[in-house]
């Protein structure tokens, strides 16, 4: 049906909104990624044959309103618990479920209205029945993920029964472009990719250029490892970025878009194409959109996994067909971007911010976060704490309470270490900067950055020389080459870290690797290489003491570097039965029938053979 005013389009909406307060009862199987990955579909097709012929009962996978067939959702973002199921309207949120619980619950919840108590969040003694009851999800505000998992991502219709596309109705017939250029600066969003530049002026210098013809793009391609906030979006909700999109291209008064997309997220590209696909049905995307003058086209582009096209110019010369690599500014993207045509390039999340200020106005904007950093910041909590998953907050709230709050604190109660945040482009947080305000400037006083906003916790058996080293292995790896000191300087660092986590670094390797990092953040040719040094410098200067052990004693106190694990035998433990010695490739290990063997570090070679063929745990590391 395509909708040729606006008048067709509010009918429309409210039709979808009685069809989804029409709704008795609902399962709601999250359809995410990692959900999927668990064997959530096999669930949701056992949950469909419990309630054949069952009246009044529907299975959905992800959906929030009524509406016949299979319907699938984004990740609900409690990923350390999936597959998740969630009953309405009793709000239960079951967790880990498996394949042989569908049956329970049918019979327990959807039959009977009780809790299946096993199948819920625990936290030591207390439970919790309700989802926005659990720790993890009441200590959020989620506001750019309110609708993940909650709505149908491959259905329009469940979009707009949840206010998709009322706020670009809203710009388009009730305001005018520069209106809604002022909106969006006096509500001082900060671009949420990493660099936190404001959006507002970004759109005031393409609006401002006097080429007419101009475009809108998407930075989705998310390359940080650990990071998956933006492929949420796009799997769960992808009307509120391409709401955000057509909003930026009234404003600017471009009539193409596109969204580059990396080709390793394929639910997010599928669901992207269905989105547009429908959008451009109903008469919301394309020409003459509810019968104006307006006209915009989306098109969808899949990268090969580049990291380096997370960079503005790279990614539109990319996009061109060219080989996705920087280039020498000025002229920026907003002069010269894609096609060397004035660019609005804002990724994922950003865009997502923009119907819910074209909304709520600039002033409800401003009243969430801090004064310089409004909003929310999704963030991908991952590593060693106990509640993983993709979580949103406000702007300036600290790093403590998103770790022990939210995260529900350190796995196996072992003590903080650090957090690796913005992936290789930022830095290490310790337990001095727990307190510190999360927020571009904040971080940025520090020497750290939010970065896309992947945030790996680490405890206390974390070696802070091989998490500079794994970093640095990547940025060298993605470097396009183009400029010398990214491409010799990452390579000539990670020689360094790599020979000190060998046990053969000296202590002039520490000075050369902060001379190296402080040429290529210097002289790089673009942000991502500007940028690259970061995680080893941040290390360097809140654990030097452990590159010193490294260095100089020969020793990793994580026992995580190999070259640098030093074997032993337990007297007490070992029986004298010579299968050690006996397997030992480099004759390292000596001893006496039926007496305790000992092991020459010196002869060592550190392959574990021993401890692998020890049958009474006598042999350790240390």
């Amino acid at each position: 049906m395509k909708l040729e005013n606006r008048t067709q389009l509010d009918d429309f909406r409210q039709q979808c909104r009685e069809k989804k307060q029409a709704e008795v009862c609902k399962i709601l199987v999250c359809g995410g990624s990692g959900c999927l990955a668990g064997g959530s579909e096999k669930i949701y097709q056992r949950f469909k044959e419990l309630v054949e012929g069952k009246s009044g009962v529907s299975v959905e996978i992800g959906a929030e309103i009524a509406h016949t067939g299979v319907k699938k959702s984004g990740c609900h973002g409690f990923c350390e618990m999936g597959p998740l199921v969630r009953i309405e309207p009793y709000n239960y949120l079951y967790l880990k479920v498996q394949l042989e619980d569908c049956d329970e619950i049918f019979e327990k919840t959807v039959c009977q209205g009780e809790p299946v108590e096993r199948l819920m969040y625990h936290d030591g003694t207390e439970l919790y029945q309700r989802q926005e009851d659990i720790p993890f999800y009441a200590k959020q505000t989620r506001l750019v993920l309110k609708n993940c998992g909650h709505i149908d991502a491959e259905h329009i219709e469940d979009a707009l029964a949840v206010g998709a596309y009322e706020s670009f109705e809203k710009a388009l017939f009730e305001m005018t472009p520069e209106a809604v250029i002022k909106t969006i600066s006096d509500s001082k969003l900060r671009g949420r990719g990493g660099a936190g530049f404001p959006t507002g002026r970004k759109w005031t210098q393409v609006a401002g250029q006097k080429e007419k013809v101009r475009y809108v793009v998407c930075n989705g391609d998310e390359g940080d490892p650990g990071a998956f906030m933006d492929r949420s979006v796009m799997e769960g909700d992808p009307h509120r970025m391409i709401e955000g999109m057509m909003i930026a291209a009234y404003a600017v008064q471009a009539h193409e878009g596109y969204v580059y997309v990396r080709a390793e997220y394929p639910l997010a590209v599928r669901r992207l194409q269905i989105a547009i696909a429908q959008a451009e049905e109903c008469g919301i995307l394309g020409d003459h959109i509810l019968g104006t003058d307006f006209s915009f086209h989306l098109h969808i582009n899949r990268g090969a996994g580049a990291f380096v096209c997370g960079e503005g110019s790279a990614l539109t010369a990319s996009i061109e067909g060219r080989r996705g690599m920087p280039r020498v500014k000025p002229p920026r993207t907003v002069e010269k971007g894609l096609w060397a045509k004035p660019t609005v390039l804002n990724n994922v999340e950003t865009y997502a911010n923009v119907p819910m200020i074209i909304k709520n106005g600039a002033d409800w904007f401003l009243g969430i976060g801090t004064p310089d950093s409004p909003g929310t910041k999704a963030f991908a909590l991952t590593g060693n704490v106990k509640n993983t998953g993709l979580i949103e907050v406000p702007m300036g709230i600290t790093l403590r309470e998103i770790v022990y709050d939210i995260g529900g604190g350190i796995k196996d109660d072992k003590k903080f270490k650090a957090v690796q945040i913005g992936g290789p482009s930022g830095g290490c947080l310790t337990e001095k900067q727990m307190d510190n305000k999360m927020d571009f400037d904040s971080l940025t006083k520090i020497g750290a950055m939010i970065g896309s906003g992947g945030l790996v916790v680490m405890d206390e058996d974390t070696c802070m020389v091989e998490v500079a080293r794994f970093f640095m292995n990547f940025t060298k790896r993605e470097s396009c080459g183009k400029c010398v000191p990214c491409r010799e300087g990452t390579k000539r660092m990670l020689e360094i870290l790599e020979r000190i986590v060998a046990g053969n670094g000296e202590m002039s390797d520490l000075d050369e690797l902060e001379e190296l990092a402080q040429m290529i953040e210097s002289s790089s040719l673009c942000g991502l290489g500007k940028s690259a040094p970061k995680p080893v410098i941040s290390t360097i200067q809140a654990f030097r003491d452990e590159y010193i052990e490294h260095i100089q004693d020969k020793k990793c106190r994580a026992h995580v570097c190999a070259k640098l694990k030093q074997f032993h035998i337990d007297e007490s433990k070992c029986k004298g039965c010579s299968k050690c010695a006996r397997n030992c490739p480099a004759n390292a290990i000596t001893g006496e029938i039926k007496s305790p063997y000992h092991i020459d570090n010196d002869k060592c070679i550190k392959c574990g053979t021993c401890m692998d063929n020890c049958a009474f745990g006598a042999i350790y590391t240390e």
